[in-house]
């Protein structure tokens, strides 16, 4: 797919142009709820966020974190999988999810990680902002608690991964399997493409994380707003991460580039203007943008409320 250079100046959001056109009638809702903000944005602000109650499901003593053994880090096992999209299987795919002029898809075997079961929420998030008193977007920390945290940039999601993993370390209450995890070299950080398409699709390459048609009973797709993280059970979904599809787009450590996909070449040409690959659609996108093979590609400087993140570890350090 061919890319336009990425503005800076309007921090635009550059999906690929079928993409593109799809969520101009996203775009055009959160510019009008913006209201005053100018196309540059209104400065960053810092607006600490503490629920006014408790967050079910969550651990108001444990940064807002999941309740349970593993603080919401689900096990990705080791092994290969399918990445990218075939139309003959997928008509809806686009031409950027090619893996290339002689294939349609590949096949990857990565190492185990684990991926966060659940999109940060804004009370994670916020209690990151709390800690760390990091200035950021006025309508960053609006939405309720348990919602995806949205209007933050790539450098804001890098930062939240480095500060928890500084965090859990130091803490008491760090389950012991993570505690072994960081002894031995791992680290939060964003996931790759690789790996948060992995998480999504397993290793059938299937088209959506729960089968090879769209459902609406799901995912939060083709609607107005987000919704709480973990709201659509997904039973079909491989290793239990919920919201793959819609929701927010989900920023990634991986720079946008052509397939096949490669880590070793994730650092070239990053003094152009790179864009980050974000995963997954969002709330307001049609049933073709949540495929698991979706690819968008966004300004590092980015804010929209239609993209957020979540983290995984991993023994590859950005």
């Amino acid at each position: 797919m061919a890319e336009s250079p990425p503005q800076r100046e309007a921090r635009a959001v550059w999906i690929g142009w079928a993409v593109l056109a799809a969520l101009v009638a996203i775009v055009a809702a959160v510019l009008y709820q913006a209201g005053s903000q100018s196309a540059g944005g209104s400065a960053p602000v810092a607006r600490p966020h503490r629920p006014a109650g408790p967050v079910s499901g969550f651990l108001p003593d444990a940064w807002y974190l999941p309740d349970d053994d593993r603080l919401g880090f689900v096990e990705v096992p080791a092994g290969a999988f399918v990445m990218g999209s075939d139309p003959a299987r997928d008509p809806l795919a686009f031409e950027n999810e090619r893996w290339s002029k002689a294939t349609p898809q590949g096949t990857l075997d990565l190492a185990a990680f684990y991926i966060g079961r659940f999109e940060v929420t804004v009370a994670q998030f916020g209690a990151f902002v709390d800690a760390t008193n990091r200035p950021t977007d006025a309508q960053t920390l609006q939405a309720p608690a348990n919602h995806p945290v949205t209007s933050v940039t790539w450098p804001d999601a890098l930062a939240y991964g480095r500060w928890l993993e500084s965090t859990l370390k130091q803490s008491p209450r760090t389950p012991a399997m993570l505690q072994q995890l960081f002894r031995d070299g791992w680290h939060i950080v964003l996931p790759s493409e690789a790996q948060w398409e992995k998480a999504a699709r397993g290793s059938d390459g299937r088209i959506y994380p729960w089968g090879a048609e769209p459902r609406r009973d799901r995912a939060n797709y083709a609607g107005t707003a987000t919704m709480p993280v973990g709201s659509f059970q997904c039973p079909e979904c491989p290793h239990a991460v919920a919201d793959m599809s819609g929701n927010v787009w989900e920023w990634t450590r991986s720079p946008y580039q052509p397939y096949p996909f490669d880590p070793s070449d994730d650092r070239k040409n990053l003094e152009q203007d790179a864009l980050w690959v974000m995963r997954g659609g969002s709330f307001g996108d049609p049933e073709r943008n949540v495929r698991a093979a979706i690819r968008g590609g966004a300004d590092p400087g980015a804010r929209r409320a239609f993209i957020g993140f979540r983290v995984a570890i991993s023994r590859d350090e950005m």
